[in-house]
């Protein structure tokens, strides 16, 4: 069964509506070699949620793999496609007070800008 992922990014950078904006992108500048293990591991059409960092520290929205050319393993380029903005954004309070998420390592390992996630936590982050 296919996990599904949440990609944070710093959204003053590259926000939600940028993505949106843009449609389909590669989403790249990722160097953490367990965050380039989950890229590695997606495939298309693999769910995702969009995470922003910095001064928001929200799930804002959805989208999913287009694509993924995992033929360099330092460097997979993964194509995601916009989806929707979520209904409600979904604070990292909320996040960390949801049992769910007690061994996430959206929670555990703060930095980690690939995360993989369950079903019930992509459920529970994006109502769907």
């Amino acid at each position: 069964m296919p996990t599904d992922y949440l990609l944070k990014t710093e959204a003053t950078a590259y926000s939600f509506e940028d993505l949106q904006r843009d449609g389909i992108i590669v989403w790249d500048g990722v160097s953490n070699p367990a965050a380039v293990k989950n890229l590695r591991e997606m495939q298309p059409g693999t769910r995702l949620v969009i995470y922003e960092t910095g001064d928001r520290k929200n799930a804002v929205g959805t989208a999913s793999v287009v694509s993924v050319d995992a033929s360099n393993p330092r460097n997979p380029v993964v194509k995601i496609k916009a989806g929707k903005t979520l209904r409600k954004p979904i604070t990292l309070a909320e996040i960390k007070a949801n049992k769910l998420f007690a061994d996430s390592p959206l929670v555990r390992q703060g930095r980690l800008s690939v995360v993989p996630l369950t079903a019930a936590q992509y459920k529970f982050l994006t109502g769907d």
